[in-house]
């Protein structure tokens, strides 16, 4: 099951594992994939520049990448002490009487520090470019589309391929024209950032736009090896997996978490603005359910809302209740029913996919004779 994307990279298997854990994805990228590293989660890029040193030693030589949240455009930003003053107090004052009803408790004194914040803005992503291109990744994909055009062509002078997320062919195809030499349809079933258009119907329309000029990887929904011959199928080269990877045994949970992602079936997810401020994919529970009361007020525009719910979304993962953890995942949560080694989930993957193309290539279309149906 060799594509196009097994060449480029040098890989066993094309199959390409996104994580904000850099345990799982050394270990996707040492099974034969290409690991990619979310770097979002990362305020300082100290923390990120060790974190990939760390990468270097553990994936034993195998190629990885890494994955951030930037806009094409560049935005114009004001500190996060300015950025905190665009923040209504109503909307504090909603966060905090909902999380009083759920009986959410404050964060100790341990617990104190505020996450997540700056890797949403713009300015903290093109550092973490900075860093990553200091280290022999493969890959930079973007979240947002096409990076801009300067750190593009950093990329380039590197030899680092570059990749964009695409939720619809106009996309695709504006992403291509940007000078991205990968695509990345993902269809409205993925956790995280997502558009309205469906895989089986997103990824044809990709490969038609742009499968000419770039390679296209298919997201969305993909967490078994029937669903990756089904990628193949449509066109694309390989496929880009997420969610399926948060159910392995070598991404660090909370017990919280484990059994909110394990008990969830695929109709436990929403899309919401929640999270950031732009449509993702979230399980469903309690703190979801509180925006979509009519008394809630609107989600604020990226990165504003992050900024107002960045503690509360530590304090949700600090209470230990599954039925309040904020996590994005996409609607393959529901085949996530047991904790497994990623090298093992990478593996099954593999051979169903040969056995489903196997099964696929006996098959044939015969006409029966007139009158004979």
């Amino acid at each position: 099951m060799r594509t196009e994307l097994c060449e480029r990279f040098g890989i066993e298997y094309p199959f390409v594992g996104f994580s904000p854990s850099e345990h799982v994805v050394a270990a996707i990228s040492r099974a034969g994939g290409l690991g990619v590293l979310g770097c979002v989660r990362f305020n300082d890029p100290d923390e990120l520049d060790a974190v990939l040193t760390w990468l270097d030693d553990r994936t034993e030589g195998r190629p990885y990448g890494v994955d951030v949240v930037m806009p094409s455009s560049v935005p114009v930003e004001g500190a996060p002490a300015d950025l905190d003053r665009l923040i209504p107090a109503g909307h504090r004052d909603f966060v905090e009487r909902t999380l009083l009803r759920l009986g959410v408790p404050p964060l100790g004194v341990d617990n104190s520090q505020r996450a997540g914040v700056l890797g949403w803005l713009h300015s903290v992503a093109r550092s973490h470019v900075e860093v990553a291109l200091t280290h022999p990744v493969r890959l930079v994909a973007n979240a947002l589309g096409p990076p801009p055009p300067d750190v593009i062509a950093q990329a380039h002078e590197r030899g680092v391929v570059v990749a964009a997320l695409a939720g619809r062919a106009d996309h695709a195809r504006g992403h291509v024209a940007s000078g991205v030499d990968l695509v990345v349809a993902q269809g409205y079933e993925a956790g995280g950032h997502t558009g309205e258009i469906a895989s089986m119907v997103l990824v044809p329309e990709v490969v038609d736009a742009v499968g000419a000029q770039v390679p296209v990887l298919a997201a969305g929904g993909i967490g078994s090896g029937r669903q990756i011959a089904a990628a193949l199928a449509l066109g694309a080269c390989g496929v880009w997996m997420g969610s399926v990877w948060l159910g392995t045994a070598e991404y660090q949970s909370s017990a919280a978490l484990r059994e909110a992602l394990l008990r969830a079936g695929s109709a436990d997810t929403v899309r919401s603005r929640v999270y950031t401020g732009k449509p993702a994919r979230l399980l469903r529970n309690r703190w979801t359910d509180a925006w979509s009361e009519e008394a809630a007020p609107r989600p604020l525009p990226m990165p504003l809302q992050n900024l107002l719910v960045a503690e509360a979304h530590t304090r949700l993962m600090a209470s230990d209740d599954p039925t309040v953890v904020p996590m994005p995942v996409g609607q393959i949560v529901g085949r996530m029913n047991e904790v497994r080694p990623v090298a093992d989930v990478l593996a099954d993957l593999a051979a169903e996919a040969d056995e489903t193309l196997a099964r696929l290539g006996t098959l044939s279309w015969r006409r029966l004779p007139p009158g004979s149906g």
